[in-house]
């Protein structure tokens, strides 16, 4: 079985089959979402330092952060699907 790399920005990446969602971090759900996910230790910081712009939820109910956009990320894993 092949595994797929989602890019997430900045030299990281996800498996890409173990995506549930792609959202955008500006809604008080999704800063609660990641504040919960901080404090029981899912939280993954993948932004570098920079400003996050999107939160990846896995199917393990980790939390992933990155500074690429919801929309650019959401394009590269509509790519990877077409791919297969």
């Amino acid at each position: 079985m092949e595994t797929n790399l989602l890019n997430i920005g900045f030299g990281s990446t996800a498996v890409a089959e173990r995506v549930v969602a792609i959202v955008s971090p500006n809604s008080a759900p999704m800063k609660r979402l990641k504040d919960e996910a901080k404090k029981d230790q899912r939280l993954i910081d993948a932004t570098h330092g920079r400003r996050t712009r999107s939160i990846i939820i896995m199917d393990s109910n980790h939390v992933i952060l990155s500074a690429i956009q919801a929309e650019t990320i959401s394009q590269r894993f509509a790519m990877l699907k077409e791919g297969n």
